[in-house]
């Protein structure tokens, strides 16, 4: 299926890893696998669990000021604790929880109110279901995967017919994800433990279309996926095809109250003019306490990336990647006519600001968010290699206290030299 085109215009995404892990605050099913607590002491968890002040209304509000399009929330996380009230297994929030109730509903119809996309992560993996560590990966990842006890059978005992019925599950909990709650993005994880053959990835991806033919699905499908997810760095080159970058406000993704090592607004502007000017989604990770509240420093940053973004909305939505490394010392992007650059310069620019390698004559150059015009020149050039277009920086007043943005309007399309100057 052709790839939807609301993705690529997104730009920004909220990611939600809420969950039981929360009452505790230790990493999201990683801390029992990895034995950094007890699995009966991760699984008690449940009884604390409350979501006594979830208000999905309120987290789609915020999610629209700080500029989002979409959001995606953790249906269930590796380990097997369903948010809704699943009818594949008894394990989840409404029979197990203080909480009682099915968290998704109130999310999708909360999002779908403020014009926002909805996404659900689901993992393949799950390390509480019975059938699961009943086969092995033919060729293991890491040695870490083949000698643990929740995620691989012992050798010698495996059991072909308790997979089937773990993929029998599976299948069943993302054909109710998307029969009820009909998610515009289906987020998976946890892929690396099998094999693409083993996950039967072809089917699972033909049962969803099937149902849902308009659902963007994520390349932790193995093969089936309509987009790249990289984590936590900004890629040095553009992945194939749409993709989006997976990125922390602090460095956990649910809530770790000693985790107090949150970024910046500055640093937030950087990693998202970074990637939306390669092409790219930020998808920006938020991890709500167990009674639904979003800490106040994670969400006074997402406001203030969303000040930022409404400042600079023209640079931001109905445009595409920018200028190749070299033309521009900084980020940029271009209107979706190819007529309009926009020039991101994080520090407050001296002098002039230099643009390079541009064949086209430009019509005029202004300062996004406050509209006033700089001046610029044209200097050297020589036959085929044009010169350098110089513009004026602008005064202290235009510029903005995290990114400034110039809009430079070319006549015609972008036309770029990329050759080596004369020999």
């Amino acid at each position: 299926m052709p790839m939807q085109p609301w993705f690529s215009d997104a730009k920004l995404g909220i990611f939600i890893h809420y969950g039981i892990y929360a009452v505790d605050g230790v990493p999201e099913s990683w801390s029992f696998y990895n034995g950094q607590v007890p699995h009966e002491q991760y699984m008690k968890q449940l009884d604390g669990f409350t979501a006594s002040e979830y208000d999905p209304k309120a987290w789609a509000a915020l999610f629209a000021r700080a500029g989002a399009k979409y959001a995606v929330l953790t249906a269930r996380h590796h380990d097997g604790v369903a948010l809704w009230d699943t009818h594949q297994g008894d394990l989840n929030v409404v029979r197990h929880t203080p909480a009682g109730r099915d968290l998704l509903a109130g999310y999708a119809d909360a999002l779908r109110e403020q014009g926002l996309k909805v996404g659900l992560y689901y993992s393949h993996s799950d390390w509480n279901h019975p059938d699961y560590a009943s086969t092995v990966h033919p060729q293991p990842p890491n040695a870490e995967l083949a000698d643990n006890r929740y995620a691989s059978a012992p050798p010698g005992e495996e059991d072909p017919e308790a997979w089937d019925r773990f993929l029998s599950y599976r299948n069943a909990q993302v054909g109710e994800l998307v029969g009820r709650f009909r998610p515009d993005l289906l987020w998976f994880d946890g892929e690396w433990e099998r094999s693409e053959e083993q996950w039967k990835m072809r089917e699972l991806s033909e049962e969803i279309l099937a149902g849902s033919p308009d659902t963007v699905l994520n390349a932790r499908l193995l093969g089936y996926g309509d987009y790249a997810t990289p984590e936590q760095g900004v890629p040095l080159q553009a992945p194939d095809g749409p993709w989006e970058l997976c990125l922390t406000v602090n460095d956990s993704w649910g809530h770790q109250p000693q985790d107090t090592n949150h970024k910046s607004v500055r640093l937030l502007v950087r990693y998202f003019a970074e990637t939306i000017a390669m092409g790219g989604n930020l998808l920006l990770a938020v991890g709500p306490r167990q009674d639904g509240t979003i800490p106040a420093e994670q969400a006074e940053r997402l406001e203030g990336l969303g000040d930022w973004i409404a400042r600079h909305r023209a640079a931001v939505y109905g445009t595409v990647a920018g200028l190749p490394a070299g033309h521009h010392y900084g980020p940029s992007t271009l209107s979706a006519d190819r007529r309009t650059l926009y020039l991101v310069c994080f520090d407050a620019p001296r002098e002039t600001i230099g643009l390079r390698g541009l064949r086209n004559a430009v019509k005029r150059v202004s300062v996004v968010g406050t509209g006033t015009e700089l001046g610029h020149r044209v200097i050297g050039g020589l036959g085929d290699v044009p010169g350098v277009h110089w513009i004026d920086a602008p005064s202290a007043a235009d510029t903005d206290e995290f990114a400034t943005v110039l809009a430079v309007e070319l006549e015609g399309e972008l036309d770029l030299y990329r050759g080596a100057g004369r020999d």
